[in-house]
Order: C-alpha cells, then structure tokens, then sequence
C-alpha cells in the first residue's frame, strides 16, 4: 500500500505491508516520524489524514485524547492502511541518519524468565540474527492472544549481539506483562518491532552523564552504563545514577550496579527510610523521591552535562522540571522516555 506523507520541510512516499500500522512502515523505510511511545499512549504520532482510508487498531486508545477525529486526525501508531494515503505531520521529518539502526520486525524465543522482586520479572529474547540496537533504546513486544504492542527497553549493550534482556513489572490489565506473569514462558515465541527511541548513549558524547529512573525504567540505564564501561568512559567523565523505587524489597539490579566501576550510584527510597548498612556498600541509598534526591546530591554539578531520565510520567516530568529549572540545562541535553 502506497503512503505519502507531507511534512513540514518536504514529502516521502514508502510501502506498507498489508495491515502494518503507517508509523510501523514508515520507519522501516528509513524515514524518521515523529513518536515518543509508539504504543498509542502519548499522541506524539498524530497525522492528518488527507485521502485514503485507515482502519483504526485501538480506537480506546489512551492517546485518541490528543486527536481531533473531526479534523481527520489519527494516530500513526495504530492505524493502518486500507487503500493509498496521503497524510500530512505539522513537525519537520527528515531521513534516519545513516549508519542509524532502522527498526525491523523479527521473532524472538524467550528464555530465562526470572523473577527479581515479588512483581518485577527479568528474561531474554533470543533471535536467530544479529540485533543491532543503540544504548537506552527500546523495543516493541508482542504475543500471540493479545493485542498490539507494548514497549520495553534493553538491559543490555551488544553489538551484532542475538539476545536481547528486559525487565518488565507487573501492572493490572498489562496485557503483555499479564501474559508473561501468568504462566510459564520460556521458549515462546515473541515478535518484536525496533529498535527504537532516541535517549540514546555513545562513547562519542564527550560529557559527563547523569542517570535518573525510576523503577523498572532503569532498564535503558543499565544499557547506558553497560556502553560506557565497555568504552572505559567514566574514567575520562563523571557519571551519576540516580534509581528511584518505593522499598528496599522493590529494588533489583543491585549486585550488577555494584559492580560498575568509577560511576556514583544512589538507591532513593521514597516510602522507607533508607538503611544505614547494606549487603553493597559500593552503592549509597537515601530516604526520598528519586528527583528530589538527585537535585540534592547533584547542586552544583550540572556543568558539561547531559541527562537521561526514564521512569513512570509523574517520576519523568518531576526530574524535567529539576533539569531545567535547577540545572539550567538545555532541550537538547535532556534526554527520556516514559513508561505508562
């Protein structure tokens, strides 16, 4: 199926598969749409339709709030194609830069579902080729019974690599994390689309780093900080992280986190009063929500800097608003992704 989209700066016209969503096909084709969740949550991918006609896969999805549906507005993300398109974005589209990993769908067999707390579950994909992915990015699940895609970040960092890792926490009507919670998953099979998101890490930055999540959002840090040890680049820059959850029992990763070398780890508790002594006394731990802790630890810090944040939408915008109104940083040097 034919799809022309008309940006801002210029046109491009791409293939969809038959039922692909438009955002989907446009990406695989190299051409770099706006989305932040591309799960249908945050509106980011909203386009006017011009001519043809979509089928809408998710029409309750909680993204349709930021769409005018009189205007001919629809959500790229969820929305497919059933006749030629031309569809128009009010944001300027350019091409993915090269030498950029291009989202593509494959099929994955997961492995070693473990759990690491009473309602956060870590596993692996395994694919017969490589997956090629950049640091802090993201990938979208999908099983086969339920419907659509839900979007998790990798653990790891590996180049040509063919497992993916992610953790994934409970939440009530997940779908995804439902099914996964609910029986046992090891060899089944999982389609993936990605990888995607743009809060990315390279070695090239050639600033010191600050790293704040929340929960389960410490996935794409972990990445991160995985890239940066294997570059050796804190021992040329200063690197912090800042992990965000509710207990101590709540908390995972902590013997990996204590083995990362020459970065300053905090563990904030934001409903205990953090221990005087841990089994890791490589990591420090604080009493209090993951922003304010990190705007404490990190006055007069914000020098040469860029900041990754990735949690729930509550957690994410709260730091923002630190990073830009205690740090002064800027747009650009602020990088998330927000897990709804």
């Amino acid at each position: 199926m034919r799809i022309q989209v008309n940006a801002r700066n210029r046109g491009y016209d791409f293939e969809a598969l038959p039922g692909e969503k438009v955002l989907y096909a446009g990406l695989r084709a190299g051409i770099d749409l706006p989305y932040e969740c591309a799960t249908g949550t945050c509106g980011t991918c909203k386009a006017t339709l011009m001519s043809g006609r979509v089928r809408d896969g998710w029409p309750e999805a909680p993204g349709k709030k930021f769409v005018k549906p009189a205007a001919n507005e629809f959500l790229m993300c969820q929305c497919a194609a059933e006749e030629a398109l031309t569809l128009e974005v009010s944001k300027f589209v350019y091409p993915v830069e090269t030498g950029a990993c291009v989202p593509q769908k494959a099929v994955g067999t997961l492995r070693k579902p473990r759990m690491l707390t009473h309602d956060v579950m870590g596993f692996a994909l395994e694919f017969e080729e490589p997956r090629e992915f950049d640091a802090g990015q993201f990938v979208l699940l999908a099983c086969e019974g339920i419907a659509g895609y839900r979007g998790y970040s990798m653990c790891n960092f590996a180049r040509g690599g063919r497992s993916l890792d992610f953790v994934v926490k409970r939440k009530p009507d997940g779908g995804f994390c439902d099914w996964l919670f609910g029986g046992k998953r090891d060899g089944a099979r999982v389609e993936t689309f990605g990888p995607l998101g743009k809060a990315t890490f390279d070695p090239a930055l050639g600033k010191n780093v600050l790293l704040i999540a929340g929960g389960s959002g410490i996935a794409g840090m972990m990445s991160i900080l995985v890239r940066a040890q294997e570059a050796r680049y804190f021992e040329r820059h200063r690197g912090w992280l800042f992990f965000g959850v509710r207990t101590l029992r709540d908390a995972f990763f902590l013997d990996e986190l204590s083995r990362f070398s020459n970065v300053d780890i905090t563990v904030a508790l934001s409903e205990e009063v953090a221990p005087a002594k841990t089994p890791w006394p490589k990591l420090r731990f604080e009493t209090g929500l993951v922003h304010e802790v990190a705007k404490r630890a990190m006055a007069g810090k914000y020098q040469d800097l860029r900041a990754y944040v990735a949690g729930p939408p509550p957690a994410v915008d709260a730091a923002i608003r630190v990073l830009l109104l205690e740090a002064k940083l800027t747009t650009d040097n602020i990088r998330y992704d927000k897990y709804t």
